[in-house]
């Protein structure tokens, strides 16, 4: 009968759950800014290179431990990719589009409700939305104030979906893609290029 070797578990089909169940309670426990992708490993009993294999980034990790259809990060890459100017309405257009096709499962929206009324919840997500949100966002824009632009955007992006998904507002619920993006987009993009 063939022993297993001492030491950390290998790559077995296990080991991402096993990596998932302790990144959740890393992240519960501790926050985002204060869980690192180590502590995960240790947790979960298994090499830190694994963790990396699996999910790349800690934003990687995050968005698959709490079930995001997506990760936000490689979302605003792509968008980035293609430069500040237009941003606005791609960044409307794409969220829209997004929760659209994912509809009332999508965990995002479980995570915007709890938020709002929970304090470790709403700095959990802020602090994700800075690493894989604002951060990217704020390098890229070429104003003054870059960090104030990046976070006034976010403000009218929480305000779009708290209002549709959380609260939502009949008239704002029915508003098709087209005429959201008309109306937010150029806001958006004003924040980002304009004066303040």
């Amino acid at each position: 009968m063939a022993r297993r070797a001492a030491g950390r578990r290998p790559g077995d089909s296990g080991t991402r759950e096993a990596i998932l169940a302790a990144a959740r309670a890393r992240f519960t426990e501790q926050g985002f800014r204060e869980t690192t992708m180590r502590s995960v490993a240790a947790a979960a009993d298994v090499d830190p290179a694994l963790v990396h294999h699996f999910f790349g980034s800690k934003e990687g990790l995050f968005a698959t431990a709490m079930a995001f259809p997506f990760n936000p990060a490689d979302m605003v890459a792509g968008l980035l990719a293609q430069g500040v100017d237009g941003l606005g309405e791609r960044l409307v257009r794409t969220l829209l589009v997004t929760f659209a096709r994912l509809g009332p499962a999508n965990p995002m929206i479980a995570l915007l409700r709890s938020a709002v009324g929970h304090p470790p919840a709403a700095q959990m997500l802020r602090e994700f939305l800075t690493g894989a949100v604002l951060d990217p966002v704020a390098s890229a824009v070429r104003a003054d104030r870059p960090r104030l632009r990046a976070e006034l955007c976010a403000s009218q992006v929480v305000g779009i979906l708290v209002a549709r998904e959380v609260v939502e507002l009949p008239e704002l619920r029915a508003a098709d893609t087209a005429t959201l993006v008309a109306a937010y987009g150029p806001t958006l993009q004003r924040y980002l290029t304009a004066d303040l």
